[in-house]
């Protein structure tokens, strides 16, 4: 009888009371913290090698098909290759975003090892911050490489004018990117699928929405179709913060991909709660 004291002392809680009330800020940093480990531990692959292809991207347009020339951009000119290093920077921090994310759940589901996500203590909403927040890691690193490999490039001027836009449209584009590759992580049931959303959304998306030339070029039509492609905001935000020049207004574009965001996030974190496609 001495001893019942003592063991409702030491008791954490009582049986039914969750003993994480707010935010498991030590199960959310340890998912973030494996996400980043996985895709770091084979950064050759995930990091220098988009780093890579996107500098050949470079090479190849303002080298070997000779495109020298200047590009109207909000109602001035800017030099070609300056005008699309930005636009290539932001489109590898892109699809590396989609890459990761589109990953995790899906792998787990296939291996049937899903219920390491699904089972320790943590909230649908810091389960999708962890996920989300590894793949925003992996864009920021790969963007990162690529500016570095393009700021050494002659010929190539990627000095930052708006830090702010860099951040803040790079940072909107990532998780815009990591939420659609966590929904496809969702529905998808095989690699294949993932692919078909990058080879027939994402990539011909990111390819249509001025990377590689200007909107202002393009009939009235087809800039029409240009302003309903959320990446289009992103990619012209982000140049924004490199040339001081944007192909549409910078306020504009933050608010349709920062609305467009929110409305992921929801859609990811119901199907999430749901357990659709996750749970049996």
């Amino acid at each position: 009888m001495a001893d019942q004291p003592l063991a409702s002392e030491n008791r954490i809680s009582d049986p039914g009371v969750p003993v994480i009330r707010n935010v498991n800020w030590g199960g959310l940093r340890a998912l973030y913290i494996k996400e980043v480990r996985r895709f770091f531990k084979v950064q050759l692959q995930t990091i220098w090698a988009p780093a890579v292809q996107t500098l050949l991207y470079l090479v190849v347009f303002t080298t070997a098909l000779g495109a020298r020339g200047a590009v109207p951009v909000g109602g001035g000119t800017v030099a070609f290759a300056d005008f699309l290093a930005p636009g290539l920077i932001v489109m590898g921090m892109l699809t590396n975003a989609y890459a990761n994310a589109s990953f995790s759940l899906l792998v787990g589901k296939m291996q049937g090892t899903i219920v390491d996500y699904l089972m320790p203590p943590l909230s649908t909403g810091e389960l999708l911050a962890a996920l989300t927040g590894g793949a925003v890691t992996r864009a920021f690193l790969v963007g990162g490489a690529v500016w570095l490999a393009m700021a050494l490039w002659p010929g190539v001027h990627v000095t930052p004018q708006h830090l702010w836009a860099i951040l803040w449209f790079g940072f909107l584009g990532s998780v815009f990117l990591a939420l659609v590759g966590v929904l496809t992580s969702i529905w998808a049931e095989k690699f294949d699928h993932a692919a078909a959303v990058q080879n027939f959304v994402v990539g011909p998306l990111t390819l249509l929405s001025g990377t590689f030339y200007s909107v202002e070029r393009l009939s009235p039509t087809f800039q029409a179709i240009s302003h309903a492609n959320p990446f289009f905001y992103i990619i012209s935000g982000f140049r924004y913060g490199f040339i001081g020049a944007a192909d549409s207004p910078v306020l504009l574009g933050s608010l349709v991909i920062l609305g467009v965001d929110v409305l992921l996030a929801i859609i990811a974190y119901r199907l999430l709660a749901t357990g659709w496609k996750t749970k049996s």
